[in-house]
């Protein structure tokens, strides 16, 4: 029998670096490896799970129960569980899901490796296989977390802070430039702390200056920014270099100056206008993109509406909105999960329909304006594009009409000739020689 791993990943993009890594081993290895594919009945299929909140947990349960009755039918061979939901409920889920051979937690890779190929491979940064569009890949640069956000179960599930060597990071970096990656997406469970705990100082904007050096055509993207103890230099370090984006993904969470106390973010309702004011101010044409949570305990009406008016003074150009989610294990779990769902999701929806009006205008100030994008995919009539202020799959999108054919992965000048909420129209001008 030839066995093949088909890996499932379930979750954010950490997972998915972390998939595609796991990967890279399974083919040096010599073993077949593909990312979501058909199934075989000699397949033994990796799942990548999530478990940081309720419904990412029922998720990774409902794809591990499909898998297993796809076994019992013959039409896969094995099942290995990995990942967040795995590491933080081993115990259980040894207990329900009896087809399931094995169990793995978010930091044992290498012995799933061992056990499907009975080798222990020496990995090198950059080895591992894309299994996102080839021309733009994710660069984790740090594992776990050092802070103890209340609502958060990161901490508990993935460990304390742990920087890669920034040698290895520009390795890596060099690695997929040279296989075609137009766009590197720096990552981190705190990308604004990245170094302390191995240079025991903050080696962000140095890295930022290396990454620039080394894809000094395409775009450098940073995600999952922390607004406390945000580098001076940062800020400047993005304005200068016209490779790195001029977008952050800062999530703010709340406004209130009580439920940030509460959810121990260490940072207060005027120190979050000051961080949004200087960078704002020293990064023009900064495109800001933030979370929040609704229905955190306690929350009242009064606290929430001083979250909307917030989106109404700050005008932010991407946000994503989430209901609390009762984390056992998490410091809030401590606290009374005392607003009710229906209100939890009805303050979402007032929320995300508040920041669609303001994307919508946001947006419809940019027709007429030429632009620089890149291409994401051919679809039926048009191309799928983004700008350098929209991440792949969270954010905006530009739909490109033109009859010229043009290859994933080229940056094109183009006119915004439209604008919806969360979309913009344009026509083509020409193909740009840079990134931007």
């Amino acid at each position: 029998m030839t066995k093949r791993v088909n890996i499932i990943t379930l979750g954010c993009a950490k997972n998915l670096v972390d998939s595609e890594v796991f990967s890279g081993k399974l083919l040096k290895s010599s073993v077949e490896c593909v990312f979501e594919q058909p199934f075989s009945k000699n397949d033994i299929v990796v799942v990548n799970t999530c478990g940081f909140i309720l419904d990412a947990k029922q998720e990774s349960i409902d794809m591990i129960l499909s898998l297993c009755e796809a076994k019992k039918q013959g039409e896969i061979h094995d099942i290995i569980v990995a990942g967040c939901l795995s590491g933080r409920y081993p115990e259980d889920l040894k207990k329900e899901m009896t087809d399931v051979s094995y169990f793995f937690g978010t930091n044992q890779w290498d012995s799933i490796v061992e056990l499907i190929s009975s080798k222990v491979i020496h990995y090198l940064p950059g080895d591992r296989i894309i299994s996102t569009p080839p021309h733009y890949a994710y660069l984790k640069i740090s594992e776990g977390c050092d802070r103890n956000c209340s609502f958060c179960a990161i901490p508990m599930i993935r460990g304390k802070q742990v920087s890669q060597k920034m040698e290895d990071i520009l390795t890596e970096a060099k690695a997929l430039v040279l296989k075609g990656v137009k766009e590197l997406i720096v990552i981190a469970q705190d990308t604004t702390r990245y170094g302390t705990d191995l240079y025991r100082s903050n080696k962000l904007p140095e890295l930022l200056e290396e990454l620039s050096k080394i894809n000094p055509n395409g775009w450098i993207r940073l995600q999952y920014a922390y607004p406390t103890d945000f580098p001076d230099e940062l800020a400047r370090v993005i304005a200068k270099h016209p490779q790195i984006c001029k977008y952050v993904d800062i999530p703010l969470q709340h406004i209130s100056d009580r439920i940030l106390c509460s959810m121990n973010r260490g940072v207060s309702r005027k120190q979050t206008f000051d961080l949004l004011q200087k960078l704002r101010k020293e990064i023009p044409g900064l495109a800001i993109r933030t979370a929040f949570i609704t229905g955190y305990p306690d929350e009242t009406k009064e606290e929430f509406e001083e979250l909307v008016n917030f989106l109404s003074d700050q005008k932010f150009e991407r946000v994503g909105v989430f209901t609390y989610s009762h984390e056992d294990g998490t410091p809030a779990y401590n606290l009374t999960d005392n607003i009710r769902e229906k209100v939890k999701g009805q303050r979402a929806e007032k929320l995300i329909a508040h920041q669609s009006e303001i994307s919508l205008a946001i947006n419809e100030s940019r027709i007429g304006e030429e632009m620089v994008v890149i291409i994401d995919e051919k679809l039926d009539d048009c191309y799928l594009a983004r700008t350098e202020f929209d991440s792949p799959e969270v954010d905006n999108s530009v739909l490109l009409y033109t009859n010229r054919k043009i290859k994933p992965g080229t940056f094109c000048n183009v006119r915004i000739t439209g604008a919806s909420e969360y979309e913009l129209f344009a026509e083509f001008i020409g193909i740009s020689k840079y990134g931007r």
